[in-house]
């Protein structure tokens, strides 16, 4: 008998969300009975699922089983059918309220290169054979959270948007220890990006980041602007281990790190908080462009599956299992389109869940 209950929340969220979901479900089921996990699901809604069942992106509902769980499970959210609804109500807005309610303050993104799909890349594969970065995004803090915000008429008549950006000590210290533990068992190299030439709250970034340093003397610190980060990505990303970097700028790099291995559909993320809980979503979007079509990609949230036991339910070697079936699934020759390339064979969402459950 498994030691300990384990309570999962999964909300499926929009669009492709329930499809990709479905099939992480399919690999978490599976692991739970081989690995006698002892994990007890339950399910919610966020975003847009959520807006249309009782009016709002975030319930409350949400929040406290959440809250009630040892992680969370998450597929995508928003779409282009509430496009039109009050920016409070906006399927974005729940993700960011639950981020922000449960203190999820540290986004862990890996970008790695799967040998099976280095001719995937829009890079050639000797730019990204054996890419292995991760970055980790600091993501209740700073431009998208800042107050003031809004639109507002000027006395000509104007109209203007304003967005605060801003990060205090605490803030810049918790995203910062979580990066420099990450880096010491890595490859104890870390490189925060900010804009420091021309933004205040990023120039006290940078001077933190530094006195953060003196902790962790094995580990080598480095500074990079965005932009010239965002350069780098593309030109030698393999100089990279682990990226520190605030919301807006991690937004940004881990979306153009993912484009270079091939398909961001492969790529996992985890959100935790400071007591090691978090929440478990595909660094891709809703995809509304190919919902219930069949053949989204749900490697990347399978993947996450992973991050998820190994982050927060403390079952590395189920992990372990998982991440090898979906390499062992890659060396089938089996894709999806995004990653699918001639000479392989392509298959459809459930097909593939399928693929890496029988591998396991």
């Amino acid at each position: 008998m498994a030691s300990k209950m384990k309570k999962v929340l999964v909300l499926p969220g929009d669009n492709i969300g329930p499809e990709i979901i479905a099939e992480a479900v399919k690999v978490l089921n599976k692991v739970n009975q081989q690995f006698d996990l002892g994990i007890v699901l339950d399910y919610a809604h966020l975003g847009g699922a959520a807006l249309d069942a009782v009016g709002e992106p975030c319930p409350q509902e949400t929040l406290d089983k959440a809250r009630a769980s040892d992680a969370i499970l998450l597929g995508a959210v928003g779409g282009p059918q509430w496009d039109n609804v009050e920016r409070h109500l906006r399927p974005e807005k729940g993700l960011l309220t639950i981020r922000s309610k449960l203190e999820l303050f540290g986004n862990l993104r890996p970008a790695i290169m799967y040998p099976q799909l280095a001719h995937a890349s829009s890079l050639k594969p000797e730019f990204v054979s054996g890419l292995d970065i991760l970055i980790v995004r600091e993501l209740v803090g700073g431009i998208y959270f800042g107050e003031p915000r809004g639109i507002r008429i000027l006395e000509n008549g104007e109209r203007e948007g304003y967005n605060t950006y801003k990060y205090s000590e605490s803030e810049i210290l918790r995203i910062g220890r979580m990066a420099f533990e990450a880096a010491m068992v890595r490859g104890k190299r870390l490189c925060s990006v900010d804009k420091s030439n021309v933004l205040e709250a990023t120039m006290l970034w940078r001077e933190v980041m530094n006195e953060l340093a003196a902790d962790y003397p094995e580990v080598e610190l480095s500074h990079m602007y965005v932009d010239n980060a965002a350069m780098q990505l593309v030109m030698r990303p393999k100089q990279f281990d682990v990226i520190v970097t605030g919301n807006m700028f991690g937004d940004i790099l881990s979306d153009t790190a993912a484009m270079l291995t091939g398909s961001i559909g492969m790529l996992p993320s985890a959100s935790l908080d400071k007591k090691g809980g978090g929440m478990y979503e595909p660094c891709h979007g809703s995809a509304p462009d190919i919902a219930g079509q069949g053949v989204a990609n749900p490697l990347a949230t399978i993947l996450s599956v992973a991050m998820m036991l190994r982050y927060s339910l403390d079952a590395a070697d189920a992990a372990d299992a998982i991440e090898k079936a979906v390499s062992d699934v890659l060396d089938q020759g089996l894709r999806t389109g995004d990653i699918y390339t001639d000479g392989m064979t392509r298959v459809g969402t459930v097909a593939m869940g399928d693929a890496v459950v029988a591998a396991l």
